[in-house]
């Protein structure tokens, strides 16, 4: 099928994101377009997604800036990109391991306009 782009937007703006071409990604296509409500947590974004998942073997805690993750016990998109309450120095670390769906386009940055209770929108481009 082969990577697919997706856009999430808020009312401050929006990113798009690069999904890999694997299982858990693809089943967060499926259910796309979606609506949520952002939650921040350190510079991390997250909300709820109407998807359920098994955590993979490569699942990690500590990813890339703009790193599009699935967090299993929580069924939410998170989207880290900076440091969280639970890092050590700089790094994007999360609460638990995540499986790695993708990565933002461009300045992951852009995801600290986003505030706590805003809607969120996410599509495929």
């Amino acid at each position: 099928m082969g990577a697919t782009k997706i856009r999430i937007s808020w009312p401050g703006g929006s990113v798009t994101a690069t999904l890999n071409d694997t299982v858990n990604a693809q089943a967060v296509v499926a259910v796309l377009p979606c609506e949520s409500e952002a939650n921040t947590w350190g510079e991390e974004v997250y909300f709820d997604m109407p998807v359920s998942m098994r955590l993979e073997a490569t699942a990690r805690e500590v990813v890339e800036p703009g790193t599009v993750c699935f967090w299993v016990q929580g069924s939410a998109l998170a989207l880290p990109y900076g440091p969280t309450p639970v890092s050590r120095g700089n790094e994007c670390r999360l609460v638990t391991k995540v499986n790695v769906l993708g990565s933002i386009d461009g300045d992951a940055r852009q995801l600290a306009r986003i505030k706590s209770g805003d809607p969120i929108r996410v599509e495929e481009v």
